[in-house]
């Protein structure tokens, strides 16, 4: 029965967000769940669309023993302080060394792969230095990644395998969990690492280009699960976090067996065209504009994705540009009551409300200016009198294709409306990618004409099916949709900004 230490480690760094990745965000869980360890991580992560969940799964099946070590996630922000990463590393080298004399057959690794620490660039690649000087060249080491991942030599040389999802909105975490159980049995069988071989793209790819359920990127994983199919080959294509200001941020396709090398070199040749990866925006204005035309026309909402303060990407879900851009075009006012903003992250403004109560109106003032990539400010708060529609204590079991069964924690949120739109205020920052975190404040998105959604692309594994229409649009926040509009520094001069 091979015994198989389990750990994990979730971080998306935005190196030009404005907030950091301290140890508090990590055992706060807002948007996963708070840092624990020991038996508490198989208890809670047991059963639901998460990648060690998946893993858990396959080994239960297969009659593994479980030796669980410490799980840490936390919101997509700016870097990873070293306090935190520290604790987590130490933590589970800790429990690796308490394991390795009552004997270990290996170790799986929940990992997002694009997580940058303060003294650290390649915080996941420097966990598996350290891992492996601890364990030997001979332990089996196996880890599931991001599609966001920025994959480095290290963490390929230092690993024995990576698998990583193959959807955005990621929808088979838990999938990919699997298939690294199913790399930890053929590394098991084979007594060796399998052959691997990897591409590194020439360019970095806007997440607005990245949804596997638009081309290109649709058709790239078409032709990935076909060639894995054919050739036996477990094939991976991270697109890469495009604003990680380190020397590797950028895609990679790589694969694990036999016949890697001219696999990977067929699918690398089929799907690195830069023109292909070309996204389209539209002006916060715009956006309105024509989403307030098509709503006009069709029953069902259009949803408009305010991906440039996306909370999953670094933003801190606090800029006003949509909601100023919605009340300047009168969209509640031709709509009223059926247009929507979510979710905002102002936890002085959700208190009041809170506190105030259903049908109160209070006067405050809602979002924030934030410094962003082009060395201004975002736009202003909005200053102004609301009408407090509901309220909740912000407690929601998301129940969306994405993170199915994960409880999410908001604190004390609500809906306030102004001008006939309403806004979804909450005091913890999570992307809005499941319409569960609306419903928590009374706002059912199937009954809008208009929702503005902060969130890039996850949104649409939930969003989509109910939506006449999906726009993205460009309003001034911290996370730049082009990655060209980044002031890079540490960039590879070989790797371009943009396709």
């Amino acid at each position: 029965m091979p015994r198989i230490l389990i750990a994990g480690y979730q971080h998306e760094t935005n190196t030009f967000a404005p907030s950091l990745a301290d140890w508090a965000a990590f055992n706060c869980g807002e948007s996963f769940p708070a840092y624990m360890r020991g038996q508490t991580v198989i208890d809670q992560m047991t059963g639901i669309n998460m990648p060690i969940s998946g893993f858990m799964d396959a080994a239960k099946r297969w009659h593994w023993e479980l030796v669980p070590s410490a799980w840490a996630g936390a919101t997509p922000s700016s870097y990873v302080t070293q306090e935190a990463f520290e604790n987590i590393a130490s933590a589970i080298l800790e429990d690796i060394r308490h394991a390795l004399p009552q004997g270990l057959d290996g170790i799986y690794l929940d990992l997002h792969g694009a997580a940058v620490a303060e003294h650290a660039d390649d915080s996941e690649g420097e966990l598996l230095t350290r891992i492996r000087q601890l364990v030997g060249p001979a332990m089996p080491i196996v880890a599931s990644l991001d599609l966001h991942a920025n994959v480095t030599q290290r963490m390929l040389a230092q690993s024995d395998a990576l698998v990583s999802y193959r959807t955005y909105p990621h929808i088979d975490m838990a999938d990919t969990g699997e298939l690294a159980a199913q790399l930890m049995q053929r590394r098991l069988k084979l007594g060796r690492k399998e052959p691997m071989f990897a591409r590194r793209f020439p360019f970095l790819i806007s997440l607005n280009a990245q949804s596997t359920w638009m081309a290109p990127a649709k058709s790239a994983y078409e032709q990935l699960l076909a060639l894995d199919r054919e050739s036996g080959v477990m094939l991976s294509f991270c697109m890469g976090f495009p604003a990680s200001d380190f020397e590797e941020c950028g895609p990679v396709v790589w694969g694990h067996g036999p016949q890697a090398e001219a696999v990977v070199e067929q699918l690398f040749k089929a799907i690195s065209e830069p023109a292909v990866w070309r996204p389209h925006w539209l002006p916060a204005r715009e956006a309105v504009v024509q989403a307030m035309a098509t709503a006009g026309k069709v029953d069902a909402p259009v949803v408009i994705a305010d991906t440039q303060d996306n909370p999953g990407a670094g933003g801190d879900s606090n800029t006003t540009g949509m909601l100023h851009a919605l009340l300047q075009q009168g969209a509640g006012k031709v709509f009223p009551g059926q247009v929507a903003v979510g979710l905002v992250f102002d936890p002085a403004a959700a208190q009041m409300a809170f506190e105030a109560g259903v049908g109160a109106q209070i006067h405050c003032s809602l979002g924030k200016a934030v410094p962003i990539f082009t060395g201004q400010l975002s736009d202003p708060p909005l200053q102004a009198r609301f009408n407090v529609k509901a309220i909740s204590d912000g407690r929601c079991v998301l129940k969306g294709p994405m993170m199915t069964g994960v409880a999410v924690q908001m604190g004390p949120s609500a809906c306030l409306e102004i001008d006939g739109t309403l806004i979804a205020v909450v005091s913890g920052k999570v992307q809005l990618l499941d319409r569960e975190l609306l419903r928590t404040v009374g706002i059912h998105a199937e009954q809008m004409k208009i929702v503005v959604v902060k969130s890039s692309n996850h949104f649409r594994a939930d969003f989509t099916p109910i939506a006449s229409e999906v726009l993205v649009a460009k309003a001034p926040g911290p996370m730049a949709a082009d990655p060209a509009d980044l002031p890079w520094k540490k960039l590879s001069p070989l790797t371009r900004r943009q396709p």
